[in-house]
């Protein structure tokens, strides 16, 4: 089946079927290599997160430098978001996962912003009633993932003006209309307050050096359509004496609908949201996610499948099959056509809802402690 290499990525849409390597050099990143995962190795007794191994987490900026500040003794912090929405999806948990194992493994600081204030400037038709709704039940997906508590900030940028504020105007100042329109793509329709978004986004990766008064180095881990946001980040802030952010970022989670673009909350029956109950994952799955497998049992079990375009399979690489024994079996079973695209889909529910019924459990305890977590006054000072 020949596959498309037209496509396009920004932090707003994505489509087509995602060439990788192609966007490493559009982008002008690097590839995470086998060194620089055998480095991180060192540091975690050999653990090595699975999304790592596979390729999940593909690129990076100045992570070796990173890794060579750490060595040399300082310790650096870990800066990711979340663009709030009226519901979360799996897709979503992809660098929060990452996240959360690079903070356990480092016992690294995490600076978690919510920004609904850019939520509310890109769409005209919410109130900030509605992006703070939305903010307030997106964190307990986010404290469900069981960040460390005393170690975690989310800030939520409309709560934090004055911190925000007095530092992205800093950073504002720094940045021209024609670079922001260049790295965006706006234009005269675009309201001012969308421009200046990317300033406030910047704040979180300089945050603990204000706080300490020293250059502290920070790791964002993100989706890669969001480094627009960073490369203009990165070019401004050595101008105010900080630090570049070093970022790691990951591959997209494609919709149920086939391996091309990114799962978006706009169609639901192409996405899992963690809130979804068994059976609705269970029809979800069986009717709409995409098969690589052959119309008849007969012709499949002669020609076997194919794991490149099955969806099932993806989502079972990207997230939820940790094993990676387990995972090259359901491969190999697959393409030898000894497993059928129903039993494929059948592993893949069974993974979910078994995933979703802890976390919704650990969702509906994170009401209690929601508070620990946001940042409080004193820290706004």
């Amino acid at each position: 089946m020949p596959v498309k290499s037209n496509f396009s990525v920004t932090p707003y849409s994505v489509s087509g079927n995602v060439d990788y390597q192609k966007l490493i050099k559009k982008f002008g990143t690097k590839p995470i290599t086998g060194t620089l995962l055998r480095r991180i190795s060192k540091y975690t007794g050999g653990d090595l997160h699975f999304m790592l191994r596979r390729g999940v987490f593909f690129t990076h900026r100045d992570l070796g430098w990173l890794l060579d500040r750490y060595d040399q003794g300082e310790k650096f912090y870990l800066y990711t978001g979340r663009g709030p929405s009226e519901r979360t999806h799996i897709g979503h948990l992809i660098p929060w996962t990452m996240t959360k194992w690079l903070q356990d493994k480092f016992g690294s600081k995490l600076i978690f912003q919510i920004t609904d204030d850019e939520k509310f400037l890109s769409d005209e038709s919410l109130d900030l009633s509605d992006t703070r709704r939305y903010a307030m039940d997106n964190i307990l997906d986010i404290i469900a993932l069981g960040f460390s508590k005393k170690k975690t900030e989310i800030l939520i940028d409309t709560d934090n003006a004055d911190i925000l504020y007095r530092n992205a105007i800093r950073i504002a100042k720094k940045i021209n209309y024609s670079t922001v329109k260049a790295a965006f793509g706006f234009n005269e329709s675009t309201n001012i307050g969308f421009i200046f978004y990317t300033s406030i986004q910047a704040v979180p990766s300089i945050l603990e050096s204000v706080r300490e008064g020293r250059n502290v180095p920070c790791l964002i881990p993100h989706g890669v359509d969001q480094d627009p946001h960073f490369r203009v980040t990165r070019d401004v802030l050595p101008k105010l004496g900080y630090y570049k952010p070093a970022s790691i970022q990951s591959i997209f989670v494609p919709p149920l609908s086939g391996v091309s673009g990114k799962m978006s909350s706009s169609d639901p029956n192409s996405t899992i949201f963690l809130t979804d109950d068994p059976k609705t994952v269970e029809m979800k799955i069986k009717k709409y996610a995409f098969s690589g497998g052959q119309p008849t049992i007969e012709e499949h079990r002669k020609l076997g499948g194919n794991p490149d375009i099955d969806v099932s399979f993806q989502w079972l690489k990207i997230f939820f099959e940790p094993d990676d024994r387990k995972l090259q079996k359901i491969e190999d079973d697959y393409k030898s056509g000894a497993l059928l695209t129903g039993e494929l889909k059948s592993i893949l529910i069974e993974k979910i809802n078994s995933f979703l019924e802890k976390h919704q459990e650990r969702r509906e305890k994170a009401r209690d402690v929601i508070q620990d977590f946001l940042v409080s006054r004193e820290d706004r000072k």
